[in-house]
């Protein structure tokens, strides 16, 4: 029976919790909810370690999860609704790579039917729903895993180390910036049409509003819209929030101040093409800089391959920490730092100025850690043991900071907000009103 509504009895959690740990030599039995290609590889990666199987793989589009079945385990399952999945009594746990407007109801369910789960980011599609996904951690005692994977690179815990040690002196400003170039038609237009042999709409839709198929609201395209995602913020920023709570020990903003619109990209998208968000944290001002209508970023001098380049000179994503001894700039694929000219602080400036820096150039190339964060998955299932860094909480966390930056801007709203109750300090009732969602029936299970 598909389970809905209610919560595992607290004994069956006991049993379940005895016959699902694993010791290093039993065999883990995974799916796959979401046959894209993030989810293959994620899934891809685990499924390298000794004794996994993949034994299940769903995706409202069918040729999806037959593909992933073919390259991952042939005598797999492959279904269209993840539901079938969760009766499998021989499954362990969950991978959950579709689009994010389904992430809290799979991740919820799973938990209920005494699954574990790895959730990829954006944790959630809104707020409430990854309160859901917390709540049902607690409570199911199941073991929620969120995808961000900076949190396991070495060179983001080296920078945590450099900031924490004074390093870099006081960090006040902190800038995240997500810029690519998709003028002048981004994905484009098409019209609405039949959908494609092996996919059932309205399962992919779920639980938002129900439209017309179109082919660029489905696979690749589906971020470019408000109904199945949260945008270019939540898609690269949360990742980037994630580690600005990592390296500056932040737990959420206390104000949040977006502006931008929707300019220069002509397409069936609705997501803004410039986004700009002041956060106020306790002890730094952050600022977002979302582009999708320019790509360079940032200028550096530094001969360290960046993230996503694609020319030669571009910086299109990254992270700069503003200290009083030094600038460090850091991306997925490494870092440099910059210590600052130790001339007194004195105003005007010394002339000539001095030739006394504030610390020493630091530069490290690493590289992404997906495959890294992946296996670590099924390590943690072996030792029954989830660092509070990879959390759904510290999941739900990097969420919110984006989330946040959605609402005021779609409400021209400067907001007020406690990051310890969750909630807004004098909001207007539309910006309440965007914490959550009615979710649309059948589909409406948490």
């Amino acid at each position: 029976m598909i389970p809905r509504r209610g919560f595992v009895g607290a004994a069956a959690l006991s049993a379940l919790n005895a016959s699902r740990s694993h010791g290093a030599n039993e065999r883990l039995r995974l799916a796959l909810a979401g046959c894209g290609t993030r989810g293959n590889y994620v899934a891809g990666s685990m499924n390298q370690m000794p004794d996994v199987e993949f034994a299940g793989f769903a995706d409202p589009y069918l040729p999806n999860a037959e593909a992933a079945r073919a390259m991952l385990n042939p005598r797999g399952e492959a279904v269209q609704d993840f539901r079938r999945l969760l009766d499998n009594k021989e499954i362990d746990a969950i991978v959950v790579a579709t689009p994010d407007h389904w992430h809290a109801i799979i991740a919820v369910l799973a938990a209920r039917a005494g699954k574990e789960v790895f959730i990829e980011k954006p944790l959630s599609h809104n707020i409430r729903e990854g309160q859901a996904m917390v709540k049902a951690a607690r409570e199911s005692g199941r073991i929620l895993m969120a995808g961000l994977q900076h949190r396991s690179a070495p060179h983001f815990a080296e920078c945590a180390r450099m900031v924490a040690d004074g390093m870099l002196g006081e960090v006040r400003y902190v800038r995240i910036w997500n810029t690519v170039n998709c003028t002048p038609e981004g994905i484009g237009h098409d019209v609405d049409c039949a959908p494609p042999p092996g996919l059932d709409w309205d399962l992919y839709v779920g639980p938002a509003p129900r439209v017309p198929y179109n082919c660029k609201r489905f696979l690749a395209t589906f971020r470019w819209f408000f109904d199945y995602s949260g945008g270019y913020i939540t898609d690269f920023g949360t990742h980037r929030f994630d580690t600005v709570h990592q390296i500056m020990r932040a737990t959420g903003p206390l104000t949040v101040n977006a502006t931008g619109g929707r300019y220069s990209v002509n397409d069936a998208g609705d997501v803004p093409d410039v986004l700009q968000v002041t956060y106020e944290y306790p002890g730094f001002t952050l600022s977002y800089e979302g582009l999708m209508m320019n790509g360079f970023g940032i200028p550096s001098n530094s001969s360290r391959r960046f993230y996503n380049t694609r020319g030669e000179s571009d910086r299109p994503n990254g992270i700069a920490f503003y200290g009083t001894n030094g600038t460090l700039f850091a991306d997925r694929v490494g870092f440099e730092f910059y210590p600052e000219i130790d001339d007194g602080g004195m105003w005007p400036l010394a002339v000539p100025a001095p030739r006394r820096y504030r610390g020493q150039n630091r530069v490290r190339q690493s590289g992404d850690a997906t495959r890294i964060h992946a296996q670590r998955f099924v390590h943690i299932l072996r030792t029954r043991e989830l660092p509070e860094d990879v959390s759904v909480l510290t999941g739900h966390r990097a969420t919110v900071a984006p989330l946040l930056g959605n609402i005021s801007y779609k409400t021209g709203e400067k907001l007020r907000w406690d990051p310890e109750k969750e909630q807004f300090q004098g909001a207007s009732k539309a910006a309440q009103a965007l914490l959550g969602r009615e979710l649309r029936k059948p589909y409406d299970l948490i």
